[in-house]
């Protein structure tokens, strides 16, 4: 036996592993959180089967699922890539958290993408039990799945920016407050469970700017109606995927 055998070989490891590792750590984080599992598991499904089996809402002709489904996997994409992570992250950085990461091996680069990974493996798990959810309650989707995806990916850029912008300029406290009412006023006035058609015509064509009600928008045109691709409703989130991202990476600060 040669000497040097057990010599140790510090220094860190592979990129993709570190990433994977992290990844790995803010989903459990993710998931523990009694208040980020209300806001993306509970709330939407919730307010998916209320709205679907008590007719409170005008929703139009067919089945009040097939409007509803689509707007609750727009709110659960925001729930999870805006609000969970602007308050996840803005806390993580008053606690000093993202400092000291920041200082590891892992680059910021990296740990953003962790973060961002993270919450595409949460919204995998929440479209797949609202998707169960509203099959179980009758809904009848049709449509191009390329577009479907598209329209998701596209919707959490947007929410990951924003939510990232949210929690790296504010104080952690106003990013909770924050994060929560425009959650609230979302979903209210982003066409995810009263159409847009029952705002006044003047409110409509500024609501229909808004990223949640281009995404609640995009995918009932698809999943709905059939459309193959709603493009307006894509370049809508694209712009403010690119703003959003844009402004988070300038100004969002780690202490």
């Amino acid at each position: 036996m040669s000497a040097g055998t057990y010599t140790p070989r510090p220094g860190a490891a592979p990129l993709p592993r570190m990433i994977a590792a992290q990844t790995a750590l803010e989903t459990r984080m993710l998931l523990r959180n009694g208040e980020q599992l209300l806001l993306t598991v509970i709330i939407p499904t919730l307010l998916l089967v209320l709205f679907s089996a008590v007719d409170i809402v005008d929703t139009g002709s067919g089945a009040s699922v097939d409007f509803l489904a689509p707007g609750i996997l727009a709110l659960a994409v925001m729930s999870t890539a805006f609000t969970g992570q602007a308050i996840a992250t803005g806390f993580e950085r008053r606690y000093g958290v993202l400092k000291r990461l920041g200082a590891s091996p892992l680059p910021r680069w990296a740990l953003m993408t962790a973060k961002t990974l993270s919450v595409l493996v949460t919204e995998v798990l929440q479209i797949v039990l609202l998707t169960v959810i509203a099959f179980a309650l009758g809904w009848s989707p049709h449509g191009n799945p390329f577009a479907v995806l598209l329209l998701l990916v596209l919707g959490t850029a947007a929410f990951s920016g924003l939510g990232l912008l949210m929690a790296g300029t504010l104080k952690a406290e106003a990013t909770l407050a924050a994060a929560n009412l425009v959650f609230l006023l979302l979903l209210v006035g982003g066409g995810v469970i009263v159409p847009l058609e029952k705002f006044p015509d003047a409110v409509q064509s500024v609501l229909g700017l808004l990223p949640v009600s281009a995404l609640s928008e995009g995918l009932r045109d698809v999943l709905q109606h059939g459309a193959s691709m709603p493009w307006a409703e894509a370049g809508i989130l694209a712009v403010w995927a690119v703003l959003g991202l844009g402004a988070a990476a300038k100004f969002f600060r780690w202490e």
